[in-house]
């Protein structure tokens, strides 16, 4: 009985397959945002004021790093949970495809959420005009708070997990 359970319990992580092929999805909706807002720049580059050509490519950054995220969540989550991908010898393989564990894939996340959120937070300063009721500057406040915490963690997320590999490599 334990032994069935067992090979049902390690059968069911295919349940993630499809979930992470629908991050595949989620990609061609990415690609599409970009070049819909690349198509809406391309008119209006010659006339459009400096800072708004700025905020426009931070957009545009924003949704590639938005999609480089996705990358890796998809194939390295697939191959940490679900199954190791098979690529032909001759094939083009990506170099840290295999190589990316768990730990690592948290931290690579961690840093894509800080550098997203901090285009966010540009992007909404440079907007910025102050108004009589203040509202403004509350915003922008607690999206500075938000993005803090967005990097305290993160830090505290690489400390950790310093001290857990400095931990196993004493301990072999």
């Amino acid at each position: 009985m334990e032994s069935l359970i067992e090979k049902a319990l390690y059968a069911s992580r295919w349940i993630m397959a499809p979930v992470y092929l629908g991050l595949s999805l989620l990609l061609l909706v990415l690609a599409f945002k970009f070049f819909q807002e690349l198509v809406h720049i391309l008119p209006s580059l010659l006339t459009m004021p400096e800072q708004t050509l700025i905020l426009q490519i931070l957009t545009l950054v924003d949704l590639t790093l938005v999609g480089s995220l996705v990358v890796m969540v998809m194939f390295s989550g697939y191959e940490n949970f679900v199954s190791k991908i098979d690529i032909d010898e001759g094939q083009e393989k990506l170099s840290w495809l295999g190589k990316m564990d768990s730990g690592s894939l948290k931290l690579k996340v961690s840093a894509s959420i800080v550098a997203i959120s901090a285009i966010h937070l540009l992007k909404v300063y440079m907007e910025f005009k102050p108004d009589a009721s203040g509202l403004g500057e509350t915003k922008l406040m607690w999206l500075l708070i938000v993005h803090m915490g967005f990097v305290l963690s993160a830090l505290c997320m690489q400390v950790m997990d310093k001290m857990d590999r400095a931990a196993k490599a004493l301990s072999k």
